[in-house]
């Protein structure tokens, strides 16, 4: 179906638009992105909202989307909450704007650490850290999946990316650098909806001076790894770290400064463990939910794997598997959204876009577009099967973004995404809380809220 929107008529926006003040009815700081896409059932494709005079205009419609990733018309924006975070990411990865050289300079410096050849070297420390994860479980009859996720996901980038452990699966409580950064990400995030003033508003200053004290300690603790490094105290074998400080000991014109060094660290802790450890929150929540799939999950592990760890090769032969984390992610994009600007004046579906006009994808929406079927909202991994991906528009499923800005780290991702699940399907048993309904927390990225299962070790006589 081809969107076509006149140019002329007003783009559609919530009811009950107040002067001043815009869409702010219905607006709720803790479900922007379930908000949107209930608002994209009702009002199409494309809609506006405007809070306090910033106007979003959010796309969900696979043909817009079509157009919006033509990277000779448009570039990634920075979008106001992906900003906020530029307080502590600065122009690392993710939060630089496009045309900012360091960009370029870490995109080509680090892209080859993240090829599909290059996760042979991050492979046994991911088996070691999924390791913990068994031990850590097999001690326990009830576990906090989301919780237990991010500790993972969290230990395994520091590890792999930094040679840093947070000793996730020992300490008695969550590492003060994992408070201190979901902390400043809902901060960010509060601020990115509701952009009001904080003169005179004391609860808000307040969380200011909070946010700057955990911005502070975050910046303090990645200077310190960045320097031990640095002076030889500490080794990587290789590591992301590596890699960036040998290239400025070699004079590579790529070379990055050791505040953007810390930048780029601040990028793949936050990106390469919250979109991951929300990914396998979610295939373990719909897995577990359907116990026909968690059968037909295991008997590949079984078939591919056997009782033994796996090597590198035999991660990627989960093919079931895989598809049960695709749709999991077409339900529940962990990074929900990403922002398109026009780098010239353009059209999306006829309607006039100036140069520098942008507008917000809100993935959810689009994999919920009607190209999905007529049941977009059931868990079904076998949309995922070679002839149902072909018969689709290539950008209707975009979990990871578009073009030369979506994420480096993809491949890394998959192959922790199913190395870990493999696992769990290997070793234990689980039932889910009958009670439970799937709830919906948001910060930068989704997660499962309350999500907790019973387990217990497999037994395989």
């Amino acid at each position: 179906m081809v969107t076509t929107i006149s140019s002329t008529s007003p783009l559609p926006h919530p009811p009950r638009r107040l002067p001043v003040l815009g869409d702010v009815l219905g607006v709720h700081a803790s479900t922007p992105v379930q908000d949107s896409v209930a608002l994209a059932a009702q009002l199409g494709p494309i809609f506006e909202r405007v809070v306090l005079g910033r106007r979003f205009v959010i796309v969900s419609g696979a043909d817009l989307v079509e157009e919006l990733s033509d990277e000779s018309r448009f570039v990634k924006h920075v979008a106001p909450a992906v900003a906020g975070l530029r307080s502590i990411g600065g122009d690392g990865l993710f939060t630089a704007y496009s045309h900012e050289p360091n960009w370029r300079k870490a995109h080509d410096l680090l892209r080859p650490a993240f090829t599909q050849s290059a996760m042979r070297s991050y492979h046994d420390i991911m088996v070691d850290v999924a390791g913990q994860l068994v031990s850590h479980w097999s001690s326990r009859d009830r576990v906090d999946v989301s919780s237990d996720m991010t500790k993972l996901t969290l230990e395994t980038i520091g590890r792999t990316g930094f040679s840093y452990s947070f000793d996730s699966f020992t300490r008695a409580e969550t590492h003060p650098f994992v408070r201190a950064m979901v902390r400043t990400l809902q901060h960010n995030q509060r601020r990115a909806l509701l952009p009001l003033p904080v003169v005179g508003d004391l609860v808000f200053r307040r969380r200011e001076r909070r946010n700057n004290a955990d911005k502070a300690f975050m910046a303090e603790l990645l200077d310190d790894i960045v320097r031990a490094r640095r002076d030889g105290e500490t080794s990587g074998d290789g590591d992301l770290l590596d890699i960036m400080l040998q290239a400025a000991r070699d004079g590579d014109p790529n070379a990055l400064d050791e505040v953007n060094i810390r930048h780029q660290i601040v990028t793949f802790l936050i990106a390469g463990h919250e979109t991951t450890s929300g990914s396998l929150s979610f295939a373990l929540y719909y897995l577990s939910r359907h116990p026909e799939m968690w059968a037909r999950a295991r008997a590949e592990v079984d078939e591919v794997w056997g009782a033994d760890t796996p090597s590198f090769e035999q991660v990627a032969k989960l093919r079931f598997v895989r598809r049960v984390l695709d749709e999991g992610l077409r339900l529940w994009p962990t990074a929900p959204g990403y922002a398109r600007e026009a780098r010239h004046d353009t059209t999306v579906g006829g309607r006039p876009m100036a140069a520098g006009d942008w507008a917000l994808v809100l993935i959810p929406g689009l994999h919920r577009d009607p190209v999905w079927g007529p049941d977009p909202e059931v868990f079904d991994p076998d949309r995922f099967l070679s002839a149902n991906v072909r018969a689709r528009p290539p950008h209707a499923y975009k979990p990871f973004g578009t073009g030369e800005r979506a994420c480096i780290g993809r491949q890394f991702a998959l192959h922790e995404s199913l190395l870990v699940l493999g696992t769990i399907l290997q070793t234990f048993d689980v039932a889910p809380d009958p009670g439970y309904e799937l709830a919906i927390e948001e910060r930068l990225t989704l997660m499962p809220a309350g999500f907790e299962l019973e387990v217990a070790r497999r037994d395989r006589s």
